[in-house]
C-alpha cells in the first residue's frame, strides 16, 4: 500500500515555485493539502475576521492548486481558511474558489466545513464542565463567550466524513494542520502512527528542508514507513532537519497532542535515502481515552496609535529608561487636564518600548548593552481610537523634548521618521481561551455544508 501526500507550501497564499510544485503533481499524489491559517500572528485575523494574507495571494495559489487537483481527480483540502478558521474566512477562500472555477470551466463537488462556536453552545459546555483548561490558560467564567468569537479545532474525522461524502474540494474552518494530511490515508485504514508523523512532518511545506521555503514537500507513505522529499530544485532534506521538525511548535520533542490521541515519536528513526529524501519509521499513535477539541477565542482589547522614533545622542540614551517613568506621569497629568475628566487615565496605556537595550528578552537579557543607536517605540492603548490618537499627540510633542540634566535649555530627545508622528493602528485584539471541549463526538463542534460547482 503506498499513498502518496503532496503538500504544495506550509501557508495557502505564501506562494510557492510553479515549477516545483509540478513535480509534485507529476508524482500523481492520491491528495493536495494546504494549511491555510494559524494564531501564529497573534489573536488579529480571530477577533477580526480579515485574514493575514491578501485575496490576490491566496487566488494565485488557489488556480494552481485547483488546476491541478482539476487535471489528477484527487481531492483538495484546505485548513483553517482565512487564517483563523472563522465562519467568514471559509466562506471568503469559498468566493475565490467559485470565481476560479467559473473561469477555468471547473466541476466539481465542494465542501465547507464551518467551526464557529455559538455562545449558547459554549455556555452549556461550560456549564456543564466540558470546557477545561490548557496548561498556563486564562481563568474564564460563561461570560467570556459572548465576548468576541471562539472557534473550535477539528481533527481529521470531519475531514474524513466530507471526503466519504463525494466532496472533491474541502474547505474547512479551524483545523489541526496535521489532521489535513493525515485525512485520507487514515480514513483508508493506514498505519495511524506512520501517518500522523508523516502529517507533522509535511504541515509547513518546506519549513524542514535546507534552506527553509514557502515551498512544497511530497510524501509516499508506506505499509512500514515513510518516505518525504523536496520538490525546489536548490533544496534539501536531512535526518537532523526532518527530525527538528517535531520540536516545531510543541513543549514536548517526542509527544504531539491531536484531538484523538497522542503522536509518539520517541522510538523514531530517521535515514537520509539521498540529498531530497528522507525515510521515516518507528513512530505511534497512542488512542485518547476520551476525545477533546482545543477551543480558541479572541476579543476587541481597545485601539492603538503608535509612534516610532530614534535617537543617537548618547547622553540620551543613558538617560531614556530613567525618563520614561517620568513621562509616564507626567502623561497622566495632562490626560486629566486635557480631558477634563471625561477620559480615565486608567483606561489609557503609554507604553515605551527601547529596542537596541534589551527590549526583546528584557530582563533574560545576558548582558548589558552599550547601543550607539537606540529605537523608540511609543504604544497608546484607549478604548477608542479618537482617543488613542488625542492621547499619542501630546505623548509624541513631549517625547521629543524630554529633560534631560547634562544640558540646559530645550533639547530634542527624540527623532521621527515620519511627519505627522501618530500612526492609527487600529482595533487591538486579545487571546481569551486556551481550553479544550471534552467527551466530544468527533464531528460533533462542526457544520458541514456541500454545493456542485
Amino acid at each position: 500500500m503506498e499513498f502518496r501526500i503532496l503538500a504544495p507550501t506550509g501557508a495557502l497564499g505564501a506562494g510557492f515555485d510553479a515549477a516545483a510544485f509540478q513535480r509534485g503533481v507529476d508524482a500523481r499524489p492520491h491528495v493536495i493539502a494546504c494549511d491555510a491559517g494559524s494564531t501564529d500572528s497573534g489573536p488579529s485575523a480571530l477577533g477580526s475576521g480579515i485574514p493575514k494574507l491578501s485575496d490576490q495571494a491566496v487566488a494565485r495559489d488557489l488556480r494552481l492548486l485547483l488546476t491541478a487537483r482539476h487535471e489528477l481527480g484527487v481531492p483538495l483540502i484546505i485548513g483553517s481558511c482565512g487564517t483563523s478558521g472563522r465562519d467568514v474566512g471559509v466562506d471568503r477562500v469559498a468566493a475565490l474558489v467559485r470565481d476560479i472555477a467559473a473561469a477555468e470551466g471547473f466541476h466539481f463537488q465542494l465542501g465547507l466545513i464551518y467551526s464557529d462556536q455559538s455562545a449558547e453552545r459554549l455556555e452549556a459546555l461550560f456549564d456543564a464542565g466540558r470546557v477545561q483548561p490548557l496548561t498556563h490558560a486564562p481563568a474564564i467564567d460563561r461570560e467570556v463567550f459572548r465576548r468576541g468569537h471562539t472557534v473550535a479545532m477539528m481533527g481529521a474525522e470531519p475531514i474524513e466524513e466530507a471526503l466519504r461524502s463525494g466532496c472533491d474540494v474541502i474547505l474547512t474552518g479551524r483545523a489541526s494542520d496535521t489532521a489535513l494530511f493525515a485525512a485520507l490515508p487514515h480514513m483508508e485504514g493506514a498505519d495511524p502512527g506512520l501517518t500522523w508523523h508523516m502529517a507533522k512532518t509535511i504541515e509547513c511545506g518546506a519549513a524542514c528542508a535546507v534552506p527553509a521555503s514557502a515551498n512544497g514537500l511530497l510524501a509516499y507513505l508506506r505499509d512500514d514507513h515513510f518516505d518525504v522529499t523536496t520538490l525546489a530544485e536548490d533544496s534539501r532534506l536531512t535526518p537532523r532537519s526532518v527530525a527538528a521538525h517535531t520540536l516545531y511548535e510543541n513543549a514536548d520533542p517526542y509527544r504531539i497532542l491531536e484531538p484523538s490521541g497522542t503522536l509518539d515519536t520517541s522510538e523514531a528513526t530517521y535515514e537520509g535515502v539521498d540529498d531530497r529524501t528522507v525515510r521515516v519509521r518507528g513512530a505511534r499513535f497512542i488512542p485518547a481515552d476520551g476525545y477533546t477539541n482545543k477551543l480558541e477565542g479572541a476579543e476587541l482589547a481597545g485601539y492603538q496609535t503608535v509612534i516610532i522614533g530614534g535617537v543617537r545622542d548618547q547622553v540620551v540614551i543613558r538617560r531614556l529608561p530613567g525618563l520614561v517613568p517620568f513621562a509616564k506621569k507626567y502623561f497622566v497629568d495632562k490626560i486629566l487636564d486635557v480631558f477634563g475628566g471625561s477620559v480615565d487615565p486608567g483606561d489609557v496605556d503609554i507604553d515605551f518600548r527601547l529596542y537596541g537595550d534589551g527590549t526583546v528578552l528584557a530582563a533574560m537579557e545576558p548582558r548589558s548593552l552599550q547601543p550607539r543607536e537606540l529605537g523608540v517605540l511609543i504604544t497608546v492603548t484607549a478604548p477608542d481610537q479618537a482617543t488613542a490618537h488625542a492621547v499619542a499627540t501630546f505623548v509624541a510633542h513631549a517625547s521629543s523634548h524630554l529633560p534631560i540634566p547634562e544640558y540646559e535649555g530645550l533639547v530634542s530627545t527624540l527623532a521621527y521618521p515620519y511627519s505627522p508622528p501618530e500612526m492609527d493602528r487600529g482595533p487591538l485584539y486579545r487571546f481569551t481561551l486556551n481550553h479544550v471541549v471534552t467527551d466530544v463526538a468527533p464531528t460533533e463542534l462542526f457544520r458541514t455544508v456541500t454545493e456542485e460547482l
